[in-house]
């Protein structure tokens, strides 16, 4: 079977994947446009989760191929990239936004909630498709395999699951850092927006994946020096192009406004069916989003279950007539302080639903909507003689632009475009920050009052260092820098196994890398230096006749009243932090900076907070 895509040009499928391409799961994505709503902006942007599938596939075999893996592997990674998306639900990830603003209707399966897509993605290819019998008996006979073993395996390698894989590379290669899902979206989101920003050289970022200790790491393939830089040349342009995807195409507003109208007609249609039909049947309903919908069910959905004012605003959608900004406020504008609260607020759905209605409320006739970036990259390797790096510590300019990607906070109040034109800009955006900063800090407590956030205890985790060695003398500061990020994670390991610390450091970790690791934490040290309060500073030393680099930490004055207000907040877990710290206080790795105490205090007032 010949598929002629616009990105890859001719693509062959074999008999196995024509079967698999054949059937409702795949074919349900013919109808589910790859970015939602995003041709309100871009009009050419109405290519599907099928092209994409089809395109990650293909680009699963170009890069096994380039790793000289076996055929059989090879076979592997295809299906898994053609199958990677099936648990998708319509219009993009507005559904998934529903499930984290209301938790009871999240769908319960061998008691497991399930929120993100691939939760449903590793349901329909493990429990599933090995029911079809066709597609069993295939897989018995040509893969000489158990077909409930065989696609078990398959959607790991699908959703990036390297736990209980005997090659995590197979995995990596369909969701990882650099990957074949990463490549054909930016390909085609740029081939379809017109947005050149996506534009990136395929052949240079693939040749330079190699395999190393059974993981996809960058590096040359013949060792040079040369190859090295490339690798790191070919990997950076990739995540410039990802930064630039998420600014011109995601976080445009006119997408936003389009999105947060999609979302309030749907939560309303879900009230509504709820209330009819109870809220197992809400449930039941919302799981046939992730795995029989498509864009036009969804719509009809909420044709049949909405109120007059949502269907009013999937007229406004169908029109055109989209809401428009009349308040944006971003981190640029936003004190640290606040920066932190919204982004806290931000990833916790519920929290973030309640801060957009009380702020709605207040302000009349509005949309509010408060985003943050994800999918902040978290451990890719680069390969450096018979060692390997983290990419991120090998270049700065991958170093920046992750903390760029952090750093993508917005709060913007849209209104409809008639009574946008009635709506003082500069009034409106004073009203806006009055509210937030009434309304952020009470929403924040909510949060705590429901889940411990381990966010917070990695800020009071650097605040304890902080207080252990900080010293004021005659008008100086002494303030203690982090040397090793590592110490961090051993220190969090530590604490999270005491019974108090266990919830407030909530982490995953792994030791791929010889030592205590976790994306998430990495991921929340990066929001921390993004929102302003931790610093960042780049260091270099030599190790085996080279020059490396390295990173320290320290809290900055901002972040220092922050942590002290959440010290209050967690006076117990504070103070057995404050005991670790105490009786291993000279094994912290650290300097001690001294500055004059008004320079380190100077960028409260720059800012001009009160």
């Amino acid at each position: 079977m010949l598929i002629h895509d616009p990105v890859h040009k001719t693509v062959i499928l074999d008999e196995f994947e024509q079967m698999l391409v054949n059937t409702r799961h795949v074919q349900r994505l013919r109808n589910i446009q790859q970015l939602g709503l995003v041709d309100n902006v871009y009009p050419g942007a109405n290519h599907t989760r099928f092209e994409h599938s089809i395109g990650t596939m293909h680009m699963a075999s170009v890069i096994g191929r380039s790793l000289e893996l076996e055929q059989e592997d090879i076979r592997r990674i295809r299906v898994a990239g053609l199958l990677h998306d099936v648990g998708h639900p319509a219009f993009s990830h507005v559904v998934e936004g529903v499930l984290k603003r209301d938790l009871s209707l999240q769908p319960v399966i061998d008691g497991v909630h399930l929120i993100r897509h691939e939760a449903f993605t590793r349901q329909i290819i493990s429990e599933t498709l090995p029911g079809d019998r066709a597609i069993a008996e295939y897989v018995e006979k040509e893969f000489d395999s158990d077909p409930y073993t065989f696609f078990r395996e398959i959607s790991m390698i699908a959703i990036g699951d390297t736990s209980s894989l005997e090659r995590p590379y197979l995995a990596q290669i369909i969701s990882g850092d650099v990957d074949a899902d990463r490549i054909d979206f930016l390909l085609r989101d740029s081939y379809h927006t017109g947005v050149s920003f996506g534009m990136i050289d395929v052949d240079q970022i693939v040749r330079s994946l190699i395999i190393k200790n059974g993981n996809v790491v960058l590096g040359s393939p013949d060792g040079s020096g040369y190859g090295e830089d490339m690798a790191l040349t070919a990997a950076e342009s990739m995540l410039i192009s990802r930064a630039h995807h998420y600014t011109a195409i995601i976080h445009n507003p006119r997408t936003q406004a389009s999105r947060m109208m999609l979302l309030r007609a749907l939560e309303d249609a879900l009230r509504e069916f709820g209330r009819k039909n109870g809220i197992q049947s809400a449930r039941g309903e919302v799981l046939r989003f992730f795995t029989e919908y498509n864009d036009g069910d969804l719509l009809g959905f909420i044709r049949s279950y909405a109120s007059e004012a949502s269907l009013r605003l999937l007229s406004d959608i169908r029109d055109g007539n989209i809401f428009v900004p009349v308040a944006r406020l971003n981190q640029k504008i936003l004190a640290p302080s606040v920066r932190m609260t919204l982004s806290t607020i931000a990833r916790n759905g519920v929290a973030t639903k309640k801060l957009e209605d009380l702020m709605a409320a207040e302000m009349g006739d509005v949309l509010v909507d408060l985003s943050v970036a994800s999918g902040v990259p978290k451990s890719m390797r680069i390969a450096i003689g018979e060692e390997d790096a983290f990419f991120y510590d090998e270049s700065a300019l991958a170093n920046g632009l992750v903390r760029a990607i952090s750093r993508q906070l917005s709060l913007t109040a849209f209104a409809p475009p008639d009574a946008a034109g009635e709506m003082d800009p500069f009034l409106t955006e004073i009203k806006l920050r009055k509210a937030v900063e009434g309304l952020s800090p009470r929403l924040l407590h909510f949060i705590r009052t429901e889940q411990y956030l381990p966010v917070e205890g990695v800020i009071l985790l650097f605040f304890g260092v902080h207080r252990l060695f900080e010293n004021v003398e005659d008008g100086f500061i002494s303030i203690p820098r982090l040397r090793h990020i590592t110490w961090l994670y051993r220190t969090i390991v530590h604490l999270r196994k005491t019974v108090r610390l266990k919830n407030l450091f909530d982490y995953s970790f792994h030791e791929r890398y010889g030592f205590p690791y976790s994306d998430r934490l990495f991921e929340d040290i990066q929001i921390l230096v993004a929102m302003g309060i931790v610093d960042e500073d780049l260091r270099y030393y030599e190790k085996g006749g080279r020059f490396r680099q390295s990173y320290e930490y320290v809290l900055t004055w901002d972040g220092v009243e922050y942590a002290g207000e959440l010290a209050d907040a967690y006076k117990q877990e504070f103070g057995e932090i404050m005991d670790h710290l105490v009786m291993n206080r000279h094994s912290i790795p650290r300097d001690i900076v001294t500055i004059p105490l008004t320079r380190y205090a100077s960028r409260k007032r720059q800012t001009g907070v009160n």
